[in-house]
């Protein structure tokens, strides 16, 4: 498909596009641009924070370029794909499903959670505030230990039972950390919160008064009642119940029920996924940043896709195309120093100096540290530690000294006490694009991406009617 472009402001005096308040400033393909388009796109990507900032000017290029990259994609039916179909819908449906309720909606849920905690709370005796000094048993104790707990026990109890200060003991003698510099004290609690043996006895009292020692699974516990009462009001809970439903994702459950309800509905005969699709259309031709922000992400997955197929992908599989740019562009990437192509190593066995070296000598570099494993540490058996690379002086302490014969410290390995290199210095630069293979996919990429972009391009006719437009559009100001 060919892809022709007329680029014209349409804000003709006294014409009909003044007459509108969204003009269409360019069509690309027969596809119109809208000036609340173009402005959206370029105020998003020229906000605070963005470094490389264009002018309106410099930005309808970039504009254009990506249009028509979006434009290859759907001829290319990358639209069509289930995997592209289902990312987007996701998160299309994810900026619209909110819509479908009300806060009225999230009120009643609310509500009706905290019914239903409230009279399974009050209908198992309330909520208690107890306190408690806490003599730790360790479940394996032994019978001495046991009997010295209790008797521990017993004695703060009558203590405590002579007028003591529940709090002041609290802070002196329980094994609980975590209450003892509280006093005690413990927050309200319902039926299941604690152990079967404390709640028990907390349930059993009345309020200011104490227990004798219970014995749990922690140990010996002495406790005072504080208070007792039903479960709270609702609105001291409203805020922690609505954060309550955004952590557990009930909102999301919400939606899926009134969704499922308007499915149902006798009047309606709309799949789930056609009602999202029309909401989606509905708020979108309400609000220009909603529905430019969809189209975003819709484009964006189009651009991804097609751009891996045609520039990123392509490149870094490109064996040939590498090699061929690589060889054409060689002086790109010679080196101001030279660099040693090679291993360093160290071995348990003076012998293996060579047997290392005969082993990849004639070999592909690329296969060295393959066969270098598989000749030498098979099996669990580590006769070599080996460092493979491309080093210029500085990288590497050994290389620096045995082959730049450089003044060096090499730090000595453990159980290695054997050093060795071998390879070659490369003194003009890397012999292949494998050496400098990064820098070559990336350099290829950015060729990849200019061809192509020269090739959607190449028949592409600009019309400029009038140039006012530019100057027209609508940059937002953002405070730094």
């Amino acid at each position: 498909m060919k892809f022709y472009a007329l680029i014209s402001a349409m804000l003709l005096s006294g014409s009909i596009a003044f007459a509108q308040n969204d003009p269409t400033v360019m069509t690309i393909n027969g596809k119109p641009v809208t000036r609340s388009e173009f402005e959206y796109s370029y105020n998003k990507n020229n906000s605070n924070g963005v470094i490389d900032k264009k002018t309106v000017k410099e930005y309808v290029d970039l504009f254009v370029n990506y249009k028509l990259k979006v434009l290859a994609a759907l001829d290319a039916k990358v639209d069509t794909l289930s995997s592209f179909k289902k990312e987007f819908e996701t998160y299309r449906d994810q900026q619209v499903r909110p819509s479908f309720i009300t806060s009225d909606d999230v009120e009643k849920e609310a509500r009706k959670i905290y019914k239903e905690t409230q009279e399974r709370i009050d209908g198992a005796g309330g909520m208690v505030k107890p306190a408690h000094i806490l003599i730790l048993l360790n479940q394996k104790a032994t019978p001495a230990e046991q009997n010295a707990a209790k008797a521990k026990a017993d004695s703060i109890y009558k203590v405590l039972s002579r007028g003591a200060d529940f709090a002041e003991m609290a802070k002196k003698y329980s094994d609980d950390k975590g209450t003892a510099q509280k006093g005690g004290e413990l927050p309200w609690i319902s039926r299941g919160q604690t152990v079967k043996a404390f709640e028990d006895a907390a349930y059993s009292m009345k309020v200011g008064k104490l227990h004798a020692p219970v014995l749990s699974e922690f140990g010996y516990h002495i406790i005072k009642l504080n208070g007792k009462q039903n479960f709270f009001p609702y609105d001291s809970l409203k805020n922690d119940i609505y954060r309550f439903i955004d952590a557990r994702g009930i909102r999301e459950k919400i939606i899926d029920e009134k969704l499922d309800s308007l499915v149902k509905n006798e009047q309606s005969a709309l799949a789930k996924e056609t009602l999202l699709e029309k909401k989606a259309e509905e708020l979108s031709a309400k609000d220009s940043d909603l529905k430019y922000l969809i189209q975003e992400y819709h484009d964006g997955l189009l651009l991804y896709e097609i751009s891996n197929r045609l520039v990123w992908d392509k490149a870094a599989k490109d064996e040939q195309g590498l090699a061929s740019y690589f060889a054409k562009n060689k002086k790109k990437y010679k080196w101001e120093q030279p660099r040693f192509k090679g291993i360093a190593y160290h071995v348990k066995k003076e012998a293996d100096i060579k047997a290392v070296k005969k082993s990849v000598k004639g070999k592909p570099f690329v296969e060295w540290a393959e066969i270098l494993r598989n000749t030498f540490n098979k099996d669990s058996v580590i006769r070599i530690r080996v460092e493979k690379g491309i080093f210029k002086q500085g990288d590497h302490a050994l290389v620096d000294k045995m082959v730049f014969h450089k003044d060096t410290t090499v730090q000595a390995v453990k159980d290695y006490p054997f050093d060795a290199t071998f390879g070659k210095v490369l003194k003009k630069g890397p012999e292949d694009y494998t050496d400098v293979k990064a820098l070559v996919v990336a350099d290829y990429q950015d060729q990849l991406e200019k061809d192509w972009v020269a090739t959607l391009r190449k028949n592409i006719l600009y019309l400029w009617t009038r140039k006012s437009w530019i100057q027209s559009i609508n940059i937002k100001k953002e405070n730094s």
